[in-house]
C-alpha cells in the first residue's frame, strides 16, 4: 500500500500564482472592509455588493495559473497517495493535476443556493448575478465560508492528518481556527514538513523550511519521489 501524504496549502501558494490573498488587500476592498462582504449579514443587507466582490476573485482565479508548487504537489501521486487539503478557495490544485482535493473554505467557481446548502452547482462562467435563482426560486450565493460560518470537512480532514505518512504544510501562517489546528493530528511517526518565507512560530515536530513555496517545493517533492 503506498505512503500517504497530506499536503495542507494556504494563501501563500495561490499567492505565487498572482492571486491576492486578504492581506495582501489590507483589510479592505475599495472602500468596503472585507468583513462587509464575506458574511451572511452583508450578503443579507447588501447581496449585489457581495457578489460583486466575489465575481471579481472569480476572474481573477480563472485567469490564473497553477504555479511551480502546485505541479510538484501533483507528480507526488507517481509514487504516494496524496489528499490535498486547502483553506483556499480557488481550483488551481485540481487544474495543476491534483486528484483528492478537500476544500475547507468553499470553492469559488461554485454557486450554492441560499435557501438550502446542500443544492451546490459548478458555474458556467464568472457571474453570479441578482436574480440567478436555485429551483427553490431562492438566491444563489457564492459556495465559500463566511467570517461566522463553519468550516467544511473538518472531521474527513483530521482523520487524514492522523493517518498521514508524510504532512507538508506550506503557504499558511496557521492563525485561522479551527483549520490551522489540523497540523496537530499529525502522528509522532509521521515526517512532518512547513514550509514558509517568514520566519514564524513552527507547529511542534515540524521541519522548518524558509523559503516560498515556488523556491522550496519542487526541490522536497524530487527528494521524496526519489528516496
Amino acid at each position: 500500500m503506498k505512503e500517504k501524504i497530506v499536503v495542507f496549502t494556504g494563501a501563500g501558494v495561490s499567492a505565487e500564482s498572482g492571486l491576492k490573498t486578504f492581506r495582501d488587500m489590507g483589510g479592505l476592498w475599495h472602500e468596503y472592509r472585507l468583513e462587509d462582504v464575506a458574511s451572511p449579514q452583508a450578503f443579507k443587507r447588501d447581496p449585489a455588493t457581495v457578489l460583486r466582490f466575489y465575481n471579481e476573485r472569480r476572474k481573477d482565479v480563472l485567469a490564473a495559473y497553477p504555479n511551480a508548487a502546485h505541479e510538484a504537489i501533483a507528480r507526488l501521486e507517481e509514487k504516494y497517495w496524496v489528499v490535498v487539503i486547502t483553506q483556499n478557495i480557488d481550483d488551481l490544485h485540481e487544474r495543476a493535476g491534483s486528484s483528492d482535493v478537500i476544500h475547507l473554505h468553499g470553492e469559488l467557481l461554485k454557486a450554492r443556493s441560499s435557501a438550502d446548502e446542500s443544492r451546490i452547482y459548478t458555474l458556467k462562467g464568472p457571474l453570479i448575478e441578482i436574480g440567478d435563482l436555485c429551483e427553490l426560486g431562492s438566491q444563489l450565493r457564492p459556495d465559500v465560508v463566511w467570517f461566522g460560518e463553519n468550516v467544511l470537512h473538518l472531521d474527513k480532514a483530521a482523520q487524514h492528518f492522523s493517518e498521514a505518512d508524510k504532512v507538508l504544510a506550506i503557504g499558511t501562517s496557521l492563525t485561522v481556527f479551527p483549520a490551522a489546528g489540523l497540523v496537530d493530528y499529525a502522528p509522532p511517526s509521521a515526517e512532518r514538513v512547513f514550509v514558509s518565507p517568514e520566519l514564524q512560530e513552527v507547529p511542534r515536530h515540524y521541519r522548518f523550511l524558509q523559503g516560498t513555496a515556488v523556491e522550496t517545493v519542487p526541490a522536497l517533492v524530487e527528494q521524496w519521489l526519489s528516496g
